[in-house]
């Protein structure tokens, strides 16, 4: 088998193959949330749907310190390769599988020994507690496995092993959904069930990865040597893919704590449909990203400069798609979307459907968001590509989620995406045109 060459290949070949495996290996956190999403709906009921969507900022940060780690080093890792520099690439991959480690050990403790707080902090209520304590204990504990499945994605990729992510993924995801389905309903597990369930998709998506490790095709060899530098250097450059993932667990934190104030647990719930949506439309617009990535930092490392304006190009057309198809989902088929989750009610159908018009507009340009985020680490700029992670994933959102209700009530904090995502657009398009190579 032609082994794939990211210098000389054609680049439309290049991300074509590399798309599907990549949407379907970013499509990880959205299977096993929206398998148990799907599930405890119909299971548990709506007040589960709530206390899952009260837990959702800590499925993020798990999966989101594995971007940390893995993105950052798989960047650097790229980079090095092509400047054929092999024993650079490995330096960088153990040093962010050490960091890694270390983390997954950090949350798994601190996750149990402060859970009550911790929940209380990002909005559990009496009535959600018995929920939240038992799905959330199985999830805490699979923080390890969460954690390297997302970083260990990355680095399979970056070592040219696409298809291997892809389907390390939907076997998990496949797994998840037929465990959930048998722990939930002929077991009657509840809330543990649909944790356990995803839990052990996600080892056996780990494992599944692993094997690339004793693969013929694997490069990736742990070096001695831990150095300082090189753990700055990954840090540097993988926190936007940090702030990236966590986009979704701090919006949904900041939406929870506003819409119960606002709304009531009847908003937590319609809310829970709609974030369980975007991280659908975020795996799709971080599997676009992820695809050029390698590519990019490769042909970047060699100074290829005219094939990274082409690739980006390129992936800014299937952004635009992609972020058009799930806009006029939402406009044209609100109530569908709601019926996927629950048995909807007369007064959930009332505030979801325009609820999900509104916030789905965000899509439309969510993806050029994202890709503009990877392109800049991709070109070693990793200070702007910080600043589009926080603008649109801390920044505004902080603003707007509190200002717009003032004026709109419920229907504001709906509008706060759209918002957020437009500003953000313009300010990338900015960044772009001041950029001093590789205009457009």
């Amino acid at each position: 088998m032609k082994k794939v060459n990211l210098l000389e290949d054609p680049v439309k070949k290049l991300f074509a193959g590399y798309l599907l495996p990549s949407i379907s290996a970013t499509m990880v956190t959205s299977i096993y949330i929206l398998a148990d999403t799907l599930m405890i709906g119909r299971g548990v009921g709506a007040i589960g749907i709530a206390a899952l969507n009260i837990l959702l900022p800590l499925f993020s940060l798990f999966f989101a310190t594995g971007m940390l780690f893995g993105a950052g080093g798989g960047i650097l890792l790229s980079v090095c390769k092509g400047k054929k520099d092999e024993s650079g690439a490995n330096q960088y991959y153990t040093v962010a599988f050490i960091m890694a480690a270390v983390m997954s050990v950090f949350y798994t403790v601190l996750g149990h020994v402060f859970f009550l707080p911790v929940t209380a902090f990002l909005g559990r209520n009496e009535n959600m507690t018995p929920y939240v304590e038992e799905y959330g204990r199985i999830l805490i504990s699979g923080a390890p496995a969460f954690l390297f499945a997302s970083f260990y994605q990355v680095f399979v990729r970056n070592d040219k092993a696409p298809k291997l992510a892809m389907t390390a993924v939907v076997s998990g995801g496949v797994l998840n959904i037929i465990l959930d389905y048998i722990l939930m309903f002929p077991l009657k597990m509840g809330m543990a069930g649909a944790a356990a369930a995803t839990v052990i998709g996600t080892c056996v998506t780990l494992l599944i990865l692993l094997t690339h490790l004793v693969s013929k095709g694997n490069t990736l060899k742990f070096v001695t040597g831990f150095h300082l530098s090189q753990a700055v250097a990954v840090v540097k450059n993988g926190f936007s893919s940090f702030l990236l993932d966590m986009c979704n667990g701090i919006v949904t934190f900041l939406f929870n704590r506003q819409i119960l104030s606002v709304a009531g647990e009847l908003g937590v719930m319609v809310y829970g449909i709609i974030s369980n949506s975007a991280y659908i439309a975020s795996s799709v617009n971080n599997g676009i990203s992820q695809a050029v990535q390698p590519i990019l930092a490769t042909n970047y490392g060699a100074g290829k400069k005219d094939r990274l304006k082409e690739v980006r190009h390129l992936a800014e057309r299937t952004a635009c798609f992609s972020g058009v198809l799930f806009a006029a989902t939402g406009l044209l088929f609100p109530a569908l979307v709601t019926e996927a989750f629950v048995r909807p009610e007369k007064e959930i159908l009332a505030m979801s459907v325009p609820a999900i018009r509104i916030y789905f507009l965000s899509f439309a340009a969510m993806g050029l968001n994202v890709l503009y985020t990877t392109w800049f680490q991709s070109v070693m700029e990793p200070g702007n590509a910080l600043k589009i992670c926080l603008l649109r994933g801390i920044i505004l959102n902080s603003i707007l989620v509190f200002i717009l209700p003032i004026f709109m009530g419920v229907t504001g904090i709906w509008m706060v995406m759209p918002v957020t995502e437009v500003l953000t657009f313009v300010m990338c398009r900015i960044m772009l045109k001041k950029q001093s190579f590789c205009r457009t």
